[in-house]
């Protein structure tokens, strides 16, 4: 009897979940909760610390046939699982990644499901389809429904190409307005940050995006609300864009995705804090891709990287002239070993631009490959996507062999399915062949760098290298990239210049370019930015004669094994610890306004240390350059206050005594 009375009760708690019109889930700490509404649209909404987030917005999978996923849908089963795991991480800001989450699955009578977790920083959710055939999906309905007409800082696409906003440059800058001010003839990239009020933010961003459109924002029809925007899958392309290096699809389908009836669709996602710099040591997206598909990662050596481009060859002192030619890369060779960076890069024209195997007749490719072979530094080439695409199955092995390390991949510009999916399988073959891959001109990152580690660079951002050109507020702008934009995966950035100027000051130019801000604000980017493969882009003539900035820029690693977020307010300021080994690296940097901040330096063992400082020096409100270096003895528990200009920053490192 008490048996059949379990099965019954088993049975009817199983009836009531399938039956159940409302849900809620909470994060493990029960600060987030989670709730879903399940009849005749599927909803969800969230509340922190009891006060909501989100209010309740529709989501679902629209299909060619007329189907709708999440409409007048049939709950069949409701599962809540407890998941707390760790994993470690390849190539990123620490060595292990804890992953403790609540998970809902709802299950529905025609074979989908819809997946949901809860973070104590984050919720997200993906749909799941279980179907035989190909689907066509004609729209996703993602929507992000906020409960007032809060702040926002929003990244608006820009540079049409082809006359199509889904042609377009990933690299923006953030616009500061509320949402219902949402620019009508534009779509916002992600990520994007709402402020929703008593500190606390959300950042809207997506991951685990394979073979699928990449997701653009749209104002929605609250006014308060954004909605998921996605382009077309492409039918034909046409040669165009800068140089005719992009591919742009000249006609579409009238559906975004083809897709197999059997697959998890890209994780929806919002990260969330209580105060700004909890955002620093967000690992969401980290923690939702794919697990690496690599095996063995040995192979995959992290690093600097002596670039050629941003610094426009500008190298003296030599008897040679300076260009695209064998003795300029063989001079970038020796700055690169005498420095203990891993890399140089060889940019476009070092091969004919549409075929790979067309090397420049002023590069003597094998000459700088043994140059670089008996120097213990690599070599990385350049080239455009389309040719890519085009070649990879031909010149991956053929370079491979000749000991080249990996490739820049450029002007991608578009985040269609067909686009998506080539960054896997550019990344699947790469790695075959034990090829870095440094991907340019190109939309954000949503984890395929943790699913194929090869992949240690990512642009997608208003990068160093635009600012050549730009006269815009670059401090208050790179002070928003670690609360947005970083917190998506790499983020190539491109530091690292000499010639620092004040915002009276700066003008631009292409050779000998400078960038805005102070000599420390630049250093101290090398502790702030992540990515990988970190590039010293200025000359190594300005490098040399800057030896003692040098010196420490190139003592920073590009991976960490531990962080700790200081401070930091987006638009304002940040300071940030990171670990090494046995070494603490801390980096801060200011906007405009010039800045007093206390740093606690609990994170550090008991102890005694020294420090390396790099700050501002006295004249750097108006000589953007001037700096003082200094050593201190210092103990774990102290606070330490700092300075920083306009436009500053301080860095130091920190050694055991």
């Amino acid at each position: 009897m008490k048996k059949i009375l379990c099965i019954l009760l088993i049975a009817l708690l199983g009836f009531n979940l399938a039956q159940a019109k409302n849900l809620e889930v909470q994060s493990p700490n029960g600060k987030i909760a989670l709730l879903v509404a399940t009849v005749d649209q599927l909803t969800w909404s969230v509340k922190l610390d009891g006060e909501t987030l989100i209010q309740p917005s529709a989501i679902a999978l629209q299909l060619s046939n007329g189907e709708v996923l999440g409409q007048h849908s049939s709950l069949k089963t409701s599962k809540i699982q407890q998941m707390n795991n760790s994993f470690q991480a390849i190539n990123y800001r620490k060595a292990v990644v804890q992953d403790h989450y609540t998970q809902l699955t709802l299950k529905f009578k025609n074979d989908f499901d819809v997946e949901f977790r809860v973070y104590n920083d984050a919720v997200a959710y993906r749909f799941v389809t279980h179907r035989k055939d190909t689907l066509f999906i004609q729209n996703e309905v993602a929507n992000f429904n906020f409960p007032a007409d809060h702040e926002a800082f929003i990244p608006y696409l820009w540079d049409y190409r082809g006359g199509e906003i889904f042609n377009a440059s990933f690299e923006s800058q953030y616009t500061e307005q509320k949402i219902s001010e949402f620019k009508t003839d534009s779509l916002a990239i992600l990520p994007l940050l709402v402020d929703v009020g008593k500190g606390k933010k959300v950042v809207i961003m997506e991951a685990d995006l394979e073979d699928y459109p990449g997701m653009f924002l749209n104002l929605n029809e609250t006014k308060m609300g954004f909605k998921g925007v996605y382009a077309a899958y492409p039918l034909e392309v046409k040669v165009g864009g800068y140089e005719n290096m992009n591919r742009i699809p000249s006609k579409r389908a009238d559906f975004i995705a083809k897709v197999n009836g059997t697959r998890a669709f890209p994780w929806r996602v919002l990260a969330i804090s209580r105060e700004d710099k909890e955002l620093l040591n967000n690992d969401i997206v980290q923690k939702l891709a794919a697990p690496s598909s690599i095996a063995d990662p040995s192979w995959i050596v992290p690093g600097q990287v002596s670039w050629d481009w941003w610094n426009d060859y500008n190298i003296t002192g030599v008897d040679f002239v300076a260009g695209m030619n064998t003795p300029t890369f063989k001079y970038y060779i020796d700055f690169a070993a005498a420095n203990g960076a891993k890399y140089i890069i060889l940019d476009w024209k070092w091969s004919a631009r549409f075929d790979l195997n067309e090397v420049n007749p002023d590069v003597d490719l094998e000459e700088i490959l043994a140059y670089g072979k008996s120097k213990n530094v690599g070599v990385i080439l350049w080239a455009a996507w389309c040719t890519i695409m085009d070649q990879m199955h031909e010149v991956f092995p053929k370079y491979a062999a000749m000991g080249v390390k990996g490739w820049k991949i450029d002007f991608i510009d578009r985040d269609d399915q067909l686009a998506v999916a080539s960054t896997y399988e550019i990344a699947k073959l790469a790695a075959e062949h034990h090829m870095l891959v440094d991907y340019h001109g190109v939309f954000k990152p949503t984890g395929l760098q943790r699913t194929y580690p090869n992949v240690v660079g990512y642009e997608g951002v208003y990068g160093l290298e635009t600012f050549k050109w730009a006269s815009i507020d670059a401090p208050r702008y790179t002070l928003t990239l670690p609360f947005t934009r970083n917190m998506a995966g790499p983020m190539d950035y491109t530091s690292g210049a000499m010639r620092n100027a004040t915002e009276a000051d700066f003008f631009p130019r292409n050779h000998a370019a400078m960038a805005k801000g102070t000599r420390c604000n630049q250093i101290a980017q090398y502790v702030v930015f992540e990515v990988p493969i970190q590039m010293l882009s200025d000359s190594p003539t300005m490098y040399y004669k800057e030896q003692e900035s040098t010196d420490f820029i190139t003592s920073i690693p590009t991976t960490f094994d531990e962080i700790v977020p200081l401070d930091g307010k987006v638009g304002e300021y940040v300071a940030i610890a990171r670990k090494k080994n046995n070494t603490w690296y801390v980096g801060a940097m200011t906007n405009w306004t010039s800045r007093n901040l206390t740093l606690d330096l609990s994170f550090l063992e008991d102890g005694n240390y020294r420090m390396i400082i790099f700050k501002d020096g006295v004249n750097a409100n108006t000589e953007a350059t001037d700096y003082k270096k200094e050593e201190i003895e210092i103990s774990s528990g102290e606070k330490l206050k700092i300075h920083m200009a306009q436009g500053g920053g301080w860095a130091s490192r920190i050694e055991r005594l």
